[in-house]
């Protein structure tokens, strides 16, 4: 496969037997309605994803679409740029999420990667990740380092509730005993982020930006959820998550240190996962975390299974490379971050957190 190089706007092409498959800034018209009937999409291969990252992030991003001998698309890989001197350089497909990586037939699926390769090698990218939930036929290595756990919500809300152990429901009663209660709606983007913004200033780790949930509920209406816990009127608890198909996933969620006693986000996730599964949701997925953690055994508390996920990734080195991760070498970055007030790393974590992939 050969292939032209790309700026802004313009278009690179590549065949591979009848695959045709094309480079772009933005993907075109028929992109969602592909997705949408491919078997493995999921919200992220949507097109309001690399929308998001490219005008919120200003991250440069590749829709890289191919098409049979009648033009129809027969496959799509979303990729987006993360580049910074501190961080690295990285080809993601795609940043802040758990899947993506090529849909398609198995040609058009092979061809796409081979074309997300070459542009990794001319980009100088350090590594190219492509994030999956299912093996691919591609000569790749694969790392399972993350997992997620995934519920079945057969039977209803009401079944889900009485499958739950003793102890699981009652902690959700106790924090509604409390007096916890639960909204759901896009235009609680701003209390979602007053929790999240402390949340990850707790954690020491920078927050992505109002603009970019924002973005994200614009772009995908309905399909997103965001979901608040109040005490009285003041946000103690959040969550966003996003449906495909029949199946839900939370993708971000937070909850105030100060009322840990009253486990707020316990109800927050029984009347997520009530909220979602009295919409169609047959599955509730709690999003990725690392197989052994405190993330892991709380999500698997309420009775799911873990699932491996499939991250393929090309390096540019002959030694593995992968993404920066917590501790380590920003151990000492974290501590500080910690002691900073809420509306400083308000202002500065934006600017940080755009170059974490």
């Amino acid at each position: 496969m050969t292939g032209a190089s790309m700026t802004s706007g313009e278009t690179s092409s590549a065949t591979a037997d009848t695959v045709r498959v094309s480079v772009s800034s933005s993907p075109s018209a028929d992109w969602d309605a592909f997705v949408r009937q491919t078997s493995g999409f999921t919200a992220f291969h949507l097109s309001p994803w690399l929308t998001t990252l490219r005008q919120t992030l200003r991250h440069s991003v590749f829709a890289l679409e191919a098409r049979d001998d009648t033009n129809q698309l027969c496959g799509v890989l979303p990729l987006a740029q993360v580049r910074s001197p501190l961080f690295g350089n990285y080809l993601m497909s795609v940043p802040f999420a758990s899947y993506g990586g090529p849909l398609g037939s198995p040609a058009a699926c092979g061809a796409l990667v081979e074309e997300a390769t070459r542009i990794a090698r001319e980009k100088r990218c350090a590594l190219m990740e492509l994030r999956g939930r299912v093996p691919l036929a591609v000569n790749l290595p694969v790392s399972n380092r993350k997992i997620t756990v995934v519920l079945p919500l057969d039977g209803g809300p009401e079944a889900v509730f009485k499958r739950f152990e003793s102890k699981l429901r009652s902690q959700v009663r106790r924090a509604e005993r409390e007096g916890v209660s639960i909204r759901f709606g896009r235009e609680l983007v701003a209390d979602f982020y007053t929790v999240f913004a402390q949340h990850m200033r707790d954690l020491g780790t920078p927050a992505l930006g109002r603009d970019f949930f924002e973005s994200l509920a614009n772009g995908y209406g309905d399909e997103m959820v965001v979901a608040v816990a109040y005490l009285a009127d003041q946000p103690v608890a959040c969550a966003i998550g996003f449906f495909w198909g029949e199946e839900f996933e939370i993708t971000w969620a937070s909850a105030l240190i100060a009322f840990k006693k009253i486990a707020p986000n316990m109800s927050l996730y029984w009347r997520l996962m009530e909220h979602v599964a009295q919409r169609g949701a047959r599955v509730f997925n709690f999003g990725r975390c690392t197989e052994g953690s405190n993330t892991h055994r709380f999500k698997r508390q309420w009775g799911g299974t873990d699932e491996p996920l499939f991250w393929y990734q090309w390096s540019a080195s002959a030694q593995p490379a992968s993404t920066p991760a917590p501790g380590g070498a920003f151990a000492l970055a974290e501590t500080i971050w910690r002691q900073l007030p809420v509306a400083l790393t308000s202002r500065l974590g934006p600017h940080v957190a755009r170059l974490l992939p």
